[in-house]
């Protein structure tokens, strides 16, 4: 795994995982019946853990999705 983003992104990304990690749990320790703090929180760990590693498997995907779509567009030939 490349880093496939820049430090000031990976920061971002930790600042505002961290503040939706600590937020959900926060609101979930008053309301445990709730399911969506649950998803939350899983969100706001995933982003730590993006701006921790660099990567984000999003931009990963949409590069190779670009990637792939430059190789097609460079084999398409006009035969006239």
């Amino acid at each position: 795994m490349k880093p496939n983003i820049g430090i000031v992104n990976g920061l971002i990304r930790i600042t505002i995982g961290l503040t939706l990690l600590s937020w959900a749990s926060a609101k979930y320790s008053k309301k445990p019946w709730k399911d969506s703090l649950l998803l939350m929180m899983l969100i706001g760990a995933m982003k730590v853990g993006e701006g921790i590693l660099r990567f984000c498997p999003m931009t990963f995907m949409y590069q190779e999705y670009c990637k792939d779509d430059l190789e097609i567009e460079e084999k398409t030939y006009n035969p006239s």
